[in-house]
């Protein structure tokens, strides 16, 4: 509707489609989601590794009380993709990897 109703050539992106949405829903996932994390950078190495971090927790997923051991044991299909020793200790052992170098 908005393309018909203005100038072909004076016609920009912006003009047709409303991005308040979009950056709405983007604020919201890095502000409040589970997901989204503050990055640690306490060195060059630590930021790497926290970017490098794979975790099977949050909406979607598993919770720690939930988890199984069959889930947090190493699967065939990690082999050459995450790391089978790069783990946390505590209740959050096998949920949360790393990606292999």
């Amino acid at each position: 509707e908005r393309m018909t109703t203005q100038d072909v050539e004076a016609i920009t992106p912006q003009t047709l489609i409303n991005i308040r949405p979009v950056v709405a829903a983007i604020k919201e996932f890095f502000g409040t989601s589970q997901l989204s994390q503050f990055m640690d950078q306490n060195n060059p190495l630590s930021g790497l590794t926290h970017k490098r971090r794979l975790s099977a927790l949050g909406p979607g997923g598993l919770s720690r009380e939930r988890a199984g051991l069959e889930v947090r044991d190493v699967h065939a299909s990690h082999y050459g993709r995450m790391c089978p020793i790069e783990t946390p200790e505590g209740p959050n052992i096998g949920l949360i990897g790393s990606l292999s170098v």
